[in-house]
């Protein structure tokens, strides 16, 4: 259905009515929502890391109220089975001829947005199977495949300080989620507000927003925004500037073990243009790629034993990257 400049006018105005919906709730954390939403709006996953207590699960939940859409929330642990997020075929009769049958009983997946907390202590094998439902937006069991409702967004949760019985996701996993955010600590001016407005009496009303057609207009329209050829171009030197192998920059050789694949740049310029879309443009600019660069090489940039001895870390890869290479002279 073809979107008119009004529709696009009324869609674009929700989408800041959303934001400042969450925020009723959610104090500061402006960056990561505004990469939470730059990776609704380009159909992706999210991977949040943060210590305890900095409301991962509480910004999600609020996500979720101020969208017309289904949640649910899988509490990873190290006894949860594939089939307890998938679903499970379970033996039925029919009353009327008495047959029996099998009929599949859909798991906490088939949602819309769906809250993954703590994935890394989950096994291996279940964490794949949430994966495997990322990137095909389809379960099979049984040699059936069940379609996935859309729009269908993931965002997982990773705790970074209790590390004794876990199960790390592997680089080849990590890379299926389009941004990894980091959740840092409040400022004072708003740890102070947590304070005073979780502790006393008044209830916080979260209204919903946009429903899921329209955020698959929006998701439609990302891929409609303007990025300049030169601008590709740009994307393309900086993730091949991250391989050790071809890199012409020497502390990429000297700190990283692997560079980035082409998912990387893919990911840069769609979160790009899903950022211009959310800031109100149609067009990308250089401060898009660069704001979008850290969250998308985050999890894609592996470090050698060098680096991590000497604490550097795969952000500071990307500053310096962005630094490095040469900026379209035009654009620049």
């Amino acid at each position: 259905m073809e979107t008119t400049e009004i529709d696009m006018k009324n869609l674009l105005s929700k989408l800041s009515s959303l934001k400042n919906e969450i925020q009723k709730v959610i104090i500061g954390q402006d960056q990561v929502l505004d990469e939470m939403l730059v990776a609704l709006l380009a159909g992706g996953h999210c991977l949040l890391e943060g210590v305890p207590g900095l409301a991962k699960t509480l910004m999600v939940r609020t996500l979720s109220q101020a969208l017309h859409l289904s949640f649910r929330r899988i509490q990873f642990t190290p006894d949860l089975m594939p089939t307890d997020i998938v679903g499970t075929e379970i033996l039925e009769e029919d009353h009327v001829t008495g047959k029996r049958f099998f009929k599949f009983n859909k798991g906490p997946l088939f949602a819309n947005i769906v809250l993954a907390d703590e994935i890394n202590r989950t096994p291996p094998k279940t964490q794949a199977a949430l994966l495997e439902a990322m990137q095909e937006f389809e379960v099979t069991y049984g040699g059936q495949t069940y379609p996935l409702d859309r729009p269908f967004f993931i965002l997982a949760t990773q705790n970074p300080i209790e590390q004794a019985g876990t199960y790390p996701l592997p680089e080849a996993q990590l890379d299926r989620f389009l941004l990894y955010i980091k959740i840092g600590y409040p400022t004072a001016q708003e740890e102070f507000g947590v304070l005073n407005s979780t502790t006393g009496s008044k209830k916080v009303t979260v209204n919903p927003i946009l429903g899921g057609e329209e955020i698959k207009q929006l998701q439609g329209l990302v891929r409609d925004v303007n990025i300049n050829d030169d601008l590709v171009h740009y994307v393309s030197n900086i993730i091949r500037a991250t391989r050790p192998d071809t890199t012409t920059v020497p502390y990429i050789k000297e700190w990283v073990r692997w560079g980035a694949g082409p998912r990387a740049g893919q990911a840069l310029i769609l979160t790009a243009k899903a950022r211009a879309l959310f800031k109100g443009r149609y067009s990308v600019l250089m401060e898009d790629i660069h704001n979008m660069a850290y969250p998308v090489l985050r999890h894609r940039i592996l470090m050698n034993f060098k680096a991590e001895a000497e604490n550097v870390s795969s952000d500071m890869i990307a500053a310096e990257l962005i630094k490095a290479i040469e900026r379209p002279k035009v654009l620049a």
